[in-house]
């Protein structure tokens, strides 16, 4: 008769085959997908109405993390730099204040001279916004439309941005907690660069570029 040792071995010996055949492979997948997740592309949803009209609560958007450096899975330690923020990039970043996910345009970076008055802009002792219209202002690569129906919000004066930081501002000026009350934001403390809309209430799936 077998003993109940004898008995449990052919038991283990199927557990552990099953084990190196079925499950470590899917471990290593899903392994390896959140190392992709974490290193070259996520996604972010909006919480708030804080970068309206660009981007809306609810809003789903893709996020290239591997913008503005491609880093060691699951840590801050940068493995090849591949790009440097730029101003009106939409980005993906965590609070200085409390550590909260965020995401808002960079508005300037380090050493850009700050005017911001009733939710207008100035760069360097340039306007963004061209006589007329306002409420878009122009990045360059980005144009940024504006909502200040909730007035403007604070305002900046004589602001110059240290090297290696950058100021994150909302688009809805007048309802935004962001750089000017967190405070600047380390460039290589951004998460990641938003780069599409690819869901959007009321329209469902979409496309949209940022």
């Amino acid at each position: 008769m077998d003993t109940p040792a004898a008995a449990s071995a052919p038991t283990d010996h199927r557990l552990l085959r099953w084990l190196k055949k079925e499950a470590l492979p899917l471990l290593v997948m899903l392994g390896l997908l959140a190392a992709a997740r974490d290193t070259l592309a996520n996604h972010y949803q909006v919480p708030s109405g804080s970068m309206q009209h660009t981007l809306m609560p609810g809003d789903r958007v893709v996020v290239d993390m591997r913008a503005y450096g491609v880093r060691l899975p699951f840590t801050s330690m940068e493995l090849l730099h591949t790009g440097q923020p730029q101003r009106g990039d939409v980005a993906v970043f965590d609070s200085p204040q409390d550590g909260t996910r965020l995401i808002k345009r960079i508005a300037a970076v380090g050493g850009d001279r700050v005017e911001l008055h009733d939710g207008h802009l100035s760069i360097n002792g340039h306007p963004l916004a061209h006589a007329g219209v306002g409420e878009i202002e122009d990045f360059g690569q980005h144009l940024a439309q504006l909502d200040l129906g909730q007035g403007g919000g604070p305002d900046i004066t004589g602001l110059t941005v240290p090297a290696g930081q950058v100021l994150m501002l909302g688009d809805h000026r007048g309802n935004s907690a962001d750089g000017r009350f967190f405070g600047l934001v380390q460039a290589s403390a951004l998460y990641g660069k938003a780069s599409h809309v690819y869901y959007r209430r009321g329209e469902g799936l979409t496309w949209q570029a940022l």
